[in-house]
């Protein structure tokens, strides 16, 4: 389970191209980039159950910002 779930656009204006996240998971902190089309960019250590991790993400992210 992710804690401390944050997340805010790359730039001021609010604008694409994306948003920067970050989050706890496994007591240990990780950060990356979710791109427009759902990649994501890990900015820093690839958090373990990496597919599972993602899927949460997308969640997420289409909960907080699409909707």
């Amino acid at each position: 389970m992710l804690q401390h779930f944050n997340y805010k656009p790359m730039y001021t204006e609010g604008t694409l191209p994306g948003w920067t996240f970050s989050f706890f998971y496994q007591q240990q902190r990780y950060t990356g980039d979710y791109m427009p089309d759902g990649e994501i960019r890990w900015t820093g250590e690839t958090p373990p159950e990496e597919e599972t991790v993602k899927k949460t993400i997308h969640e997420l992210m289409t909960f907080h910002v699409y909707e």
